[in-house]
């Protein structure tokens, strides 16, 4: 359905425009600095702050802005209402206890993966996980997985929209060399990465897929560097597979 654009409300699209700009590597930013990563003028980026911080979802020290809590009620109020979720975490809470690891599944959100249910036995990253956390898709296992269940074409419109650092010395960055990989994830159906999002991290993905074969999300494990690199496979593989084939009948 095409919406008119009368219909749309300016102000909320940049107030949620702003809050977009935090997450865990700006979660302390000034105007100017949210601004820029908006595009939005300073100005208006001003205003949408204040407004934020008026109604408790930021706080301000005169000089930076850093989000509260109450943001998380705008998560939680759409996780909850998505059926995935509740579905995923108890399949994800007995896979983790069956394998000693921790299993997180997500869905694609143009160029970044959002998590959507996560079961933690051990901390692999740096930065702690939680429903709602993103990464990007293109160095992730569950984003290769993700991107490469899109028509190729699609693909790599999301990858040539996004920017893509290098996070890592392994990182793969280039478009040409991304394509490639998503080429073999198809083929395979998994995904492996190799310390491209944080060193000392390697995981495994799979896809999953409801009841008419079509993918809705991804599954995956993380895993240390302490796991050989040679040993994914033939270790962890199977579990998520069966457990994706468990919740293919679950899911619509």
């Amino acid at each position: 359905m095409t919406i008119s654009e009368r219909d749309i409300m300016g102000g909320l699209a940049k107030g949620l425009a702003v809050i977009e700009t935090f997450g865990a590597e700006r979660p302390r930013q000034s105007i100017a600095e949210v601004a820029a990563a908006s595009g939005l003028d300073r100005a208006t980026a001003r205003r949408c702050l204040l407004t934020l911080a008026h109604h408790g979802y930021a706080d301000w020290d005169g000089k930076f802005f850093t989000l509260t809590p109450r943001v998380l009620r705008l998560g939680t109020a759409c996780l909850a209402a998505m059926p995935l979720p509740q579905i995923v975490q108890p399949a994800l809470d007995r896979l983790s206890e069956r394998i000693g690891q921790s299993t997180s599944v997500s869905i694609l959100d143009g160029a970044e993966i959002v998590y959507v249910a996560r079961a933690a036995q051990t901390k692999v990253m740096s930065i702690g996980l939680m429903p709602g956390s993103r990464l990007p898709a293109y160095c992730t296992s569950m984003g290769r997985v993700l991107l490469a269940s899109l028509p190729e074409a699609e693909a790599q419109a999301i990858l040539e929209a996004a920017p893509r650092p290098a996070r890592t010395p392994k990182t793969l960055t280039g478009i040409e060399a991304i394509l490639s990989r998503l080429a073999e994830v198809r083929a395979q159906s998994h995904a492996v990465i190799d310390e491209e999002v944080e060193i000392g991290l390697r995981s495994l993905a799979v896809p999953l897929m409801n009841a008419r074969g079509r993918v809705v999300a991804a599954l995956n494990v993380g895993l240390s560097t302490a796991v050989p690199l040679d040993e994914i496979l033939p270790r962890f593989l199977g579990p998520l597979q069966a457990q994706a084939q468990e919740l293919r009948g679950l899911l619509r």
